[in-house]
């Protein structure tokens, strides 16, 4: 397993004004996650773990620290370069999946290539299809979110984030909606995409059933890391 590491926090707090005051959401928060592994996020709802995901996403700032993703400091960058860092390294995988309801599972996932900005061919027809079989939908492609499971439509979700080979995805609460025999499936397949593709994963969930499945976990509490000794 590479050694590199693909997102970097340092120091980073944000502090968000509220009526009569500051509320402050991180603090002091540092993390390395390096290329090809599965970090689980894990903290009680109000933990800080959305900010900190938005953070590393680039959809937003923080008020204070520096945060790398592949070597480049984001907060350097123009509003465009981190719209198009996000569109073509990144990918995205919700509580709420999301698909297109009038397109089949194929043109989901051929639609977030079109947004990448992968040019229409045989190659992302393959691509495509290559992802659909590696969530195991491959006799699925074409069926309508309607005509599939919950975890099916995850599944969906989870092959248009990679279809276009991000170096990242962020996947906030996507086991949330699902019993636990499917959430230990997604979580799993989450893994293997992180193996097989070298794709790190950023994975927030409050699950503790699916803690040991990642390579490292981040806990937060009150917008602060908690270090806990290896027992």
């Amino acid at each position: 397993m590479s050694s590199k590491n693909v997102i970097e926090v340092k120091g980073v707090n944000r502090i968000f004004p509220v009526p009569g005051g500051e509320f402050q959401a991180l603090t002091d928060i540092n993390v390395e996650i390096p290329e090809g592994n599965l970090a689980i996020l894990k903290g009680r709802s109000g933990s800080g773990k959305t900010t900190l995901m938005n953070i590393i996403g680039t959809l937003d700032k923080p008020t204070s620290g520096i945060v790398k993703i592949d070597g480049k400091e984001i907060g350097d960058m123009s509003d465009i370069a981190r719209e198009n860092l996000r569109r073509r390294d990144m990918g995205f995988v919700f509580q709420a999946v999301s698909l297109i309801p009038t397109m089949n599972a194929f043109q989901n996932v051929e639609f977030s290539m079109r947004l990448a900005g992968i040019k229409a061919g045989r190659e992302r027809d393959k691509r495509v299809e290559e992802c659909l079989k590696l969530v195991g939908l491959g006799n699925r492609m074409h069926h309508m979110p309607a005509e599939m499971s919950g975890g099916e439509q995850q599944r969906v979700a989870i092959a248009r984030a990679i279809a276009h080979r991000p170096k990242i995805i962020l996947a906030d609460e996507p086991t949330a909606e699902l019993d636990s025999a499917m959430a230990a499936q997604v979580t799993a397949l989450f893994k293997e995409m992180s193996r097989r593709e070298q794709i790190t994963v950023l994975m927030t969930t409050h699950d503790v059933g699916l803690m040991d499945a990642g390579d490292m976990v981040i806990e937060l509490e009150s917008g602060m890391q908690v270090h806990r000794e290896e027992e």
